[in-house]
């Protein structure tokens, strides 16, 4: 569960810092205040791309900081046990920066990681459902994402399994259009992979040949340099006077006193290594000098090969590797150009077998909808008689491609059509939800979506953003009742304009704006049991409170702990 939330200069936000329990935690307030203010906040800890904007007025930077607890079994460990994040006692906590030059920085338990792997992590935290969500129920392509999701592990596992086989058949039919294209095109095509091959061949490169020829470049371009500094050494070390001169001397001295002393033996030892190590480099000195000779033709020669070598890495790669590889990548299409008649029977021979194979995929995963759409529509219905929409049908088609012969007929999700569909009342025909529910039907539909989904039993904290907008009466008891029931399995969070919700908390918050010093900023307040039948009396009746509104108030929080005492 969301333990604690800290939101620091954070648009309106000056400093808040909240602690959240188990259960139906809602959050009220007058309109603007700042209630999807503290939600923003919460969706951009967990991976929305941020903007400076976020950055108060006059600060340096946005901090977001939330402290989870998680169990054992938690679907996140996963995730991060890749990341080596170890979780002590089951915490987690997850930090956000943003400073107002822009940069972002994201760590959990400390350690810096990516923005992606905040995504990924925080996709099992916290399920985030706002109004944009009923924009996705009247968007039919979306339709088949929300049946899929439903569908769980059977049908993730069959998606999988078709995309595999999805992405070999497009890249097969890719190929056999490439070699299908008009003779023009293909004689053109094969001239510039001949000029390109015999340009590269020509050139007969050679992995680390680079490096070789820019070392040898240096030496010859800086001879005089060598040869003077090789020159000057060897005559200090071997010269008349010089430093194995000295240091033989050094040697001959020890050697007759060392019997004298015993400490002295390690010390004639090391000298004695000493001249004979600078004897050795001597001797390479004098070799190395012997063969040294300025060749500027051949400082020519590695000139005009390095620029041949830059001017292939500007046509056909970074690095020789680079070059190298798309030689043999042109080479493999030409053969395949040159032969496109016998390569075109072999392509066609594995296109089909791959479609064979991918039709095979298809089927499965259509069969799946199926199952998952007669189950979902079922699940749904049941729960929208519990909403009071218990004559409206729902029901979910799952209608195959016509033209699953061809690659066309299918695409990364499969080759279904999923359309969610609605009969608000009897006797009228099933039409598409997109066409004809209501705002307070979305509302209701989405609800018991939510409801139902599986993918809710792996989510620390799920967090509802005015979803009861549009519903009033006996339908917003009815979904405020639906609300509480979801609180049993995960700790919930509730934005919310309804009394009847706000009723069924068991945490309220209370959002408000105040203003000091000419600077306003949101303020979060836990209201006590006395304080949570004004705000709900406030709910009901806006601005003049009465006797009669408190006294509603206080029926419906009796209400609402008799039905949670019963539940």
């Amino acid at each position: 569960m969301l333990a604690e939330l800290h939101i620091e200069n954070f648009a309106i936000i000056d400093e808040v810092h909240l602690t959240f329990e188990k259960g139906l935690t809602v959050l009220t307030g007058e309109t603007g205040a700042g209630k999807s203010i503290i939600l923003d906040a919460i969706h951009l800890l967990l991976g929305a791309r941020g903007s400076v904007e976020y950055v108060r007025h006059e600060a340096n930077k946005t901090d977001i900081e939330a402290l989870f607890h998680i169990g054992d079994d938690h679907p996140s460990h996963q995730g991060l046990d890749e990341l080596g994040i170890e979780i002590e006692e089951g915490i987690l906590i997850i930090r956000r920066t943003i400073s107002k030059n822009g940069k972002s920085t994201c760590r959990i338990n400390g350690k810096l990681v990516t923005l992606a792997h905040v995504r990924t992590v925080g996709q099992y935290l916290v399920d985030i459902h706002g109004q944009h969500e009923h924009q996705e129920l009247m968007q039919s392509d979306k339709h088949i994402l929300m049946l899929d999701r439903f569908g769980g592990e059977p049908l993730k596992e069959a998606k999988t399994s078709y995309k595999v086989h999805y992405d070999e058949a497009k890249a097969i039919q890719t190929r056999i259009q490439t070699l299908q294209e008009n003779e023009q095109h293909v004689a053109q095509r094969l001239d510039l992979l001949a000029y390109q091959i015999n340009e590269i061949g020509e050139a007969e490169l050679t992995v680390g040949e680079e490096e070789d020829l820019l070392e040898e470049r240096t030496k010859l371009a800086n001879f005089e340099r060598l040869y003077q500094g090789l020159n000057q050494s060897y005559d200090a070390i071997n010269s008349d006077n010089k430093g194995l001169d000295w240091l033989r001397q050094a040697m001959n001295e020890l050697e007759d006193v060392q019997e004298l002393d015993k400490g002295l033996k390690s010390v004639y030892e090391q000298v004695a290594n000493s001249f004979y190590i600078l004897e050795e480099q001597a001797f390479y000195l004098r070799d190395q000098l012997d063969t040294m000779e300025y060749q500027p033709e051949k400082l020519e020669m590695i000139e005009t090969r390095l620029n041949d070598i830059q001017m292939l890495k500007r046509k056909y790669g970074s690095t020789i590797s680079d070059i190298l590889e798309h030689f043999d990548n042109i080479q493999k299409e030409y053969d395949e150009l040159k032969h496109r008649d016998v390569t075109l029977d072999g392509l066609q021979h594995d296109y089909q077998v791959a479609m064979d194979k991918l039709r095979e995929k298809a089927d499965r995963l259509h069969n799946l909808r199926l199952e998952t759409a007669d189950s979902l529509a079922q699940n749904i219905n049941q729960e929208l008689n519990d909403l009071y929409m218990e004559k409206a049908v729902f029901d979910i088609s799952v209608r195959q491609s016509d033209q699953i012969e061809r690659i066309e007929g299918y695409g990364a999700n499969g080759a279904d059509h999923v359309q969610f569909l609605i009969a608000s009342n009897p006797g009228e025909p099933l039409k598409p939800l997109a066409k004809i529910a209501s705002g307070g039907e979305l509302s209701r539909i989405m609800l018991a979506i939510k409801s139902r989904f599986k993918s809710f039993q792996n989510v620390t904290s799920i967090i509802f953003d005015e979803v009861d907008t549009g519903v009033s009466g006996r339908v917003a008891q009815a979904m405020a009742e639906k609300i509480y029931g979801l609180s049993a399995s995960s700790q919930i969070f509730c934005i919310t304009h309804l009394p009847q919700v706000a009723a069924m908390a068991d945490h309220h918050l209370y959002i408000s704006k105040q203003t000091d010093n000419e600077r306003t900023a949101t303020k979060v307040d836990t209201l006590t049991a006395g304080e949570t039948a004004q705000e709900i009396g406030r709910m009901i009746s806006g601005a003049e409170m009465t006797n009669l509104t408190m006294q509603h108030a206080e029926e419906l929080l009796d209400l609402a702990e008799e039905m949670k005492s019963g539940s």
